[in-house]
């Protein structure tokens, strides 16, 4: 996956998956704000502040996570043969974004099986996430928002698989930061026009245009062409390299 073409994919996603977020988490942020003190709730400034310090803290604990997957995906790339490794990362990324695009759109409701994955960390961190309640300071919201972030959701270990190929530790944070940013204005929306979001999201015709739209990205990002940097660099660097110096670092290689 190429890196401005990935993190733009994993920000449309994002947004593309309203119809789910909000489901998942919007009663979630509904209920946050009618625990927070009144002066909070009938200050707009002050409400949404804590909202998006909530928000904030489930973003940076996707890209801890994107961060992780990403780098254990590049280990695991370093030690196979990843001659096409562009390729077989970029076939990867499409499929998974086709998985999505299915299960947003209802098609395929067994996927959300994966999101038994993440229950036992889930059982640890949400006793911790309750001791916070009620988040009356900011710092506390953004200590829920950390441990929100955590919360099992299939849509989400969708998106860390599809990190998982993005060739980077770095670009796996990219990635997961892009998705959760693209989540944003559903959620900070979702409790000024929670009504309208819940009949529009719930409508069965706008989850399977929404499906269908992450399946056509998913096909546009075959279909794309590709640079020659990453591996195929990498591999052009090492073949370009004068005699001497490759014996030479080999043989280092051998003395370690």
């Amino acid at each position: 996956m190429e890196s401005p073409q990935g993190i733009i994919a994993a920000f449309i996603l994002g947004l593309f998956s309203t119809v789910h977020c909000l489901g998942m988490c919007g009663g979630i942020i509904g209920a946050l704000s009618l625990s927070l003190p009144e002066p909070v709730r009938q200050h707009r400034g002050r409400l949404l502040a804590f909202i998006t310090t909530y928000n904030l803290g489930r973003i940076a604990s996707y890209s801890v996570a994107g961060l992780i997957v990403g780098f254990i995906g590049a280990e695991a790339a370093a030690y196979t043969d990843m001659s096409d490794g562009p390729s077989v990362l970029r076939y990867t990324g499409a499929v998974m974004m086709v998985a999505i695009g299915l299960y947003l759109a209802g098609w395929f409701p067994q996927l959300s099986k994966v999101e038994r994955i993440g229950k036992p960390l889930w059982k640890i961190l949400e006793p911790i996430g309750r001791s916070l309640v009620p988040v009356d300071r900011l710092p506390k919201a953004l200590l829920y928002g950390l441990i929100w972030g955590w919360l099992p959701c299939g849509m989400v270990y969708f998106v860390l698989i599809w990190a998982l190929t993005s060739g980077s530790a770095a670009q796996g944070a990219m990635t997961m930061a892009a998705f959760g940013l693209g989540t944003l204005p559903s959620l900070l929306t979702a409790g000024i026009a929670a009504s309208w979001l819940k009949r529009f999201t719930g409508s069965r015709l706008t989850r399977q245009l929404v499906g269908a739209s992450v399946i056509l990205m998913a096909v546009a990002t075959v279909l794309m062409p590709m640079g020659h940097k990453g591996m195929h660099g990498h591999a052009a660097m090492h073949h370009s390299m004068p005699e001497g110096m490759d014996h030479g670092r080999h043989d280092g290689h051998s003395m370690n």
